[in-house]
C-alpha cells in the first residue's frame, strides 16, 4: 500500500541555476513529496539560497528568523537551508538558527533523501557542505507542458575574480558529459518543449576536463541539430573566454537566439585589473564589435558593479562612457558588496556607502535611458513571440519573449501559451514591450 505523500515547499533565491536546482530538488524528492505553494502546509520547507551579494544573504537570514514562529506552531515540519549561503556558512547557520533541521550545500541536493533520513533517524540537525566530482541529473518535468527549460551544463568557476564568492560556494569548474546534456534536451523536446537555456557560471569554459574534449561551440552545434529545438540560449559568458568560434555560432546556428549576456562589470582598465577579470576595456569592445559584425541587431545585456575598492571618479566615468559606447539593451547593476573569502574584501581602499549609492543612482539613470531607447527602436516592427504565460503586469494579458529576449505583453486567449505567435510592437516601456497579435 502506497503511503500518502507529504507536502514540500521550496523558496528560491538567486540565479537561474538556483531555479534549475530547485526543480531538481522537487524531482529528487518526488517519490515522497508533492510540491505545494502554501508554506503553512509544508511538511518540508526548503530555502535555496544565493550569496553573491550581502543583501541576498541578509534576505535569507531574515526569512529563516521569521520561520521560527511557523516551526514552533508546526514542530513536525522540517526546515532546511541549501545552496550558496548554506555552503558558505555551514555549521554557523545552526548557531544562528538552531531551529533548522538541515543545512546542505550547492551539491548536497542530490543527497537530500539520505540527509532527510539521517535527520529523522538521529533527531539531530544535519549539515552537508561537501563537494562531489559529478553533476547528476534527475529526469522528469516539474511543470508538464512548459515551453522552455533551463539546463545546467556545468558548475563552478576557476577565474577567482577578486569580488566573487562563486568559486568558494560552487567549487571548481565541472562540466557534464555532452551525451547527458543532449539526452536531457531531447527528453524535453519530446514532451513538446521549444526553448532551452544552457546554464553555467562560465559556459564558455564548458568541456575542459571532459574525455571527449568537446568545446562549448561544439556542444551548441550538436544541440542546434536536434529536431524540435526552436530556440537556444545560454548564460553566463565570461568575456575573456568568448572565442571567435563561439561568436560565429550566432551566424551559423538558426536556433541560437540573437542575445548574449556578457558581464563587463566595469569600464576602467584599472578596476578590471583589480577585479582580476582577465581582459581590458579595449578587448571587451573589440568582442562587442565582432558580435555585431557577425549578428547585426544582436541584443547585448551586461552586469555592472559600482564602488569597487579603489574606484575613482575617473574610473567610474570610464564605466559610464563604455555604457554609452556599447548602448546595452539592459543591465543588472549593483553596489560592490564585500563577500567572505574574496580578495577584494581585504582591500583597504573601500568606497564609502554614500559614494557607492550616488554612483549607482547615476548609472541607473543612464542605463534606463539606454534601455528605453533600445525598446523604442522596436516599435512598429513585427516580431515572433514565444508565449510563456500570463502577464505579471497586466491583468488578462499574455506574456512572451522575443528571440532577442525582450518581454512582450499582449491580448490573447490562454490556449496560445506555449505557442509561437506574431506580434506588432506598439508600445515601449522601460522593462517590457506592448503589442497586439497579428500576421506579419
Amino acid at each position: 500500500m502506497n503511503r500518502p505523500k507529504k507536502n514540500l515547499y521550496i523558496k528560491t533565491y538567486g540565479c537561474q541555476m538556483n531555479v534549475y536546482d530547485s526543480e531538481q530538488i522537487a524531482l529528487i524528492l518526488g517519490r515522497d513529496y508533492d510540491l505545494t505553494d502554501r508554506p503553512e502546509e509544508a511538511d518540508l520547507y526548503l530555502i535555496n539560497t544565493c550569496s553573491i551579494r550581502r543583501k541576498s544573504e541578509e534576505k535569507v537570514l531574515s526569512l529563516v528568523g521569521r520561520l521560527k514562529g511557523l516551526k514552533n506552531r508546526r514542530p513536525q515540519m522540517l526546515l532546511g537551508v541549501g545552496g550558496c549561503v548554506a555552503q558558505q556558512e555551514g555549521e554557523r547557520l545552526l548557531q544562528r538558527a538552531p531551529h533548522l533541521d538541515l543545512v546542505f550545500g550547492a551539491q548536497g541536493i542530490y543527497r537530500l533523501p539520505h540527509l532527510l533520513h539521517q535527520r529523522l533517524e538521529s533527531g539531530k540537525a544535519v549539515v552537508d557542505t561537501s563537494f562531489s566530482a559529478d553533476l547528476p541529473y534527475i529526469s522528469g518535468q516539474v511543470k508538464p507542458g512548459a515551453p522552455k527549460k533551463l539546463v545546467t551544463i556545468m558548475q563552478g568557476c576557476n577565474n577567482y575574480c577578486t569580488y566573487c564568492v562563486v568559486p568558494y560556494v560552487r567549487g571548481p569548474e565541472r562540466s557534464r558529459p555532452a551525451a547527458e546534456v543532449i539526452n536531457e534536451v531531447q527528453d524535453f523536446l519530446r514532451q513538446g518543449g521549444q526553448e532551452v537555456t544552457l546554464l553555467g557560471q562560465n559556459v564558455n569554459s564548458y568541456g575542459k576536463g571532459l574525455a571527449d574534449g568537446l568545446s562549448f561551440p561544439g556542444l551548441l552545434r550538436r544541440l542546434a541539430k536536434l529536431p524540435g529545438l526552436v530556440r537556444l540560449r545560454f548564460t553566463t559568458s565570461h568575456p575573456r573566454d568568448l572565442s571567435d568560434d563561439l561568436i560565429c555560432c550566432f551566424a551559423e546556428l538558426p536556433p541560437l537566439c540573437d542575445h548574449i549576456h556578457l558581464p563587463v562589470q566595469a569600464g576602467s582598465n584599472h578596476i578590471l585589473a583589480r577585479m582580476h577579470r582577465g581582459y581590458t576595456r579595449e578587448e571587451y569592445l573589440h568582442k562587442v564589435n565582432r558580435l555585431r559584425q557577425i549578428c547585426p541587431g544582436i541584443s547585448l545585456t551586461t552586469d555592472l558593479i559600482v564602488g569597487f575598492p579603489g574606484e575613482t571618479e575617473a574610473d567610474f566615468a570610464d564605466t559610464l562612457a563604455l555604457m554609452r559606447e556599447v548602448a546595452f539593451d539592459a543591465a543588472f547593476y549593483f553596489k560592490y558588496s564585500p563577500r567572505p573569502q574574496t580578495a577584494a574584501a581585504a582591500l583597504v581602499d573601500q568606497i564609502p556607502e554614500p559614494v557607492k549609492a550616488e554612483r549607482l543612482a547615476r548609472l541607473r539613470i543612464l542605463q534606463e535611458e539606454l534601455s528605453l531607447a533600445s525598446n523604442q527602436r522596436l516599435v512598429g516592427q513585427f516580431k515572433e513571440v514565444l508565449v510563456e504565460g500570463l502577464s505579471k503586469q497586466q491583468n488578462q494579458q499574455l506574456c512572451g519573449r522575443l528571440r532577442s529576449n525582450q518581454v512582450v505583453n499582449f491580448d490573447g486567449p490562454q490556449d496560445l501559451i506555449g505557442r509561437m505567435v506574431w506580434v506588432r510592437i506598439e508600445k515601449a516601456n522601460l522593462h517590457s514591450l506592448g503589442g497586439h497579435r497579428c500576421q506579419p
